[in-house]
């Protein structure tokens, strides 16, 4: 018997190592070949990036070749990211700049919605609170179009606002947070009224200290969503000097995959170093672990 569960949990160990693998595998081929010559890089995928650019699609003979460990380790695609040409610089400032504000007002009004909706339950907030989660499900393709129309009737159509303004009301970390504080004893914050506490009293010194971890765990998540967007930059930006770092890596010609490669690179390590600081926070939000049942 015992046999038969070291088999198994070797087998799921092996599985699981695998699909880690290939989960990994394009992030390194990314980052080993922004140290690669645009040269080699041309010699290795310059068919089939250039048949992706074509306007006539064909069938691509060539074997491709996949390396992982350039022949000669070169920093050039990486000096005229940082240093020749500035504007991928100002465009990588562009996405701080917008996600940042996002993430802060996200979690300001979700923690204040949240305990509106954990304090007070009635028909209405119930029902307002099964409209939130409807509003999740959608994709924010859907509401593009209104979004662009609002933004245009306010006047802030192509500035940062156009962007800020509907990404810090997203529904999801007003589910989470709500989901998490549900959580908190009642008792607690009944102790609390007993003492004399008022409601900003037990938001601020009960209920934010028990949900640190689902703070940090939707931050977390609203940080890395909005880092990668590119619809809405593309929709209410029109002026490209304004949009950020994402929108050019999804549009890179065949004359600049090694740039792209050595930018993308480069954009993906605030979200990873997030995620390495914050991965058990990120868990123990998500699986509500770090509240105390009520």
């Amino acid at each position: 018997m015992k046999k038969k569960r070291y088999l198994g949990r070797a087998g799921l160990t092996v599985l699981a190592a695998l699909f880690a693998v290939l989960f990994l595998l394009p992030t390194v081929l990314t980052i080993t070949n922004s140290f690669m010559s645009p040269s080699e890089i041309s010699a290795n995928y310059g068919t089939v990036f250039q048949n992706a650019q074509s306007s006539k699609k064909t069938y691509v003979s060539q074997k491709v070749n996949l390396k992982f460990i350039p022949d000669k380790v070169t920093f050039s695609q990486y000096s005229t990211a940082l240093i020749k040409s500035p504007d991928y610089l100002f465009k990588f400032w562009n996405s701080v700049f917008l996600v940042i504000p996002i993430v802060l007002l996200q979690l300001l009004i979700a923690a204040l919605a949240a305990y509106s909706f954990t304090r007070y339950r009635g028909r209405a907030k119930s029902f307002l609170f099964f409209f939130y989660v409807i509003l999740m499900l959608m994709p924010y393709q859907v509401t593009l179009v209104p979004n662009y129309l609002v933004s245009s009737w306010l006047g802030i159509l192509n500035t940062r606002w156009a962007i800020i303004l509907p990404g810090s009301f997203a529904p999801f970390s007003v589910f989470l947070l709500t989901k998490f504080m549900r959580r908190i004893p009642r008792s607690l914050i009944e102790a609390a009224k007993l003492d004399g506490a008022g409601e900003w009293t037990i938001f601020s010194r009960i209920c934010i200290p028990q949900c640190r971890s689902a703070l940090y765990s939707v931050a977390i998540l609203v940080f890395m969503d909005n880092w990668n967007m590119v619809e809405q930059p593309i929709i209410l930006l029109p002026d490209t000097s304004k949009q950020p770092l994402s929108v050019f890596l999804s549009t890179i010609n065949a004359g600049e995959v090694g740039l792209a490669f050595a930018v993308a690179t480069i954009y993906m390590i605030p979200s990873l170093l997030l995620f390495l600081h914050g991965e058990e926070a990120l868990v123990e939000g998500i699986t509500n672990a770090g509240s105390v049942k009520g």
